[in-house]
């Protein structure tokens, strides 16, 4: 397989978007105040770092399988921390992070939604519609945070 320019660019820029979002939720798993957030942190660094590899080896020819879950963010369910009237900085800080990871997996499942019909393989195109549902079950597990903590 051998991608045209338009589909090289436009998956380097989706790799870009993954490493930012790798790089934000790394950051925000230090800066979060409750232990339900950090590990929701830990476990989208993770996610996001396996979309970036499946795009690294688009790049290098090969399509990796996908699974198509659509269910993550359905079967998320986190444990409340701060109580649903309180209004604690730590809660305001928390509150911040999660509001802010929201916009930007909206962004990025933006891209993956206009970008996957620049492609011409269907594996292809199969894969980024793949990523882009995970990334809207990555915005569903943050507002399930957010609601579950009185803060939406």
């Amino acid at each position: 397989m051998v991608l045209t320019e338009k589909e090289t660019t436009a998956i380097e820029d989706l790799k870009t978007q993954e490493q930012a979002c790798i790089n934000k939720y790394n950051k925000y798993k230090d800066e979060a105040k409750d232990e339900v957030l950090r590990d929701l942190f830990k476990q989208l660094a993770a996610n996001e770092q396996k979309h970036y590899d499946s795009l690294s080896q688009v790049i290098e020819g090969k399509v990796p399988a996908c699974d198509c879950n659509d269910s993550a963010g359905k079967d998320y369910d986190p444990k409340a921390t701060y109580d649903a009237l309180g209004n604690s900085e730590d809660k305001k800080a928390d509150c911040y992070l999660a509001t802010d990871a929201i916009a930007t997996e909206k962004l990025v499942s933006g891209e993956y939604n206009s970008d996957v019909f620049i492609f011409g393989d269907s594996s292809i195109r199969k894969l980024l519609a793949d990523i882009q549902v995970e990334e809207q079950n990555h915005a569903e597990m943050l507002w399930k945070y957010k609601t579950t903590n009185g803060m939406a």
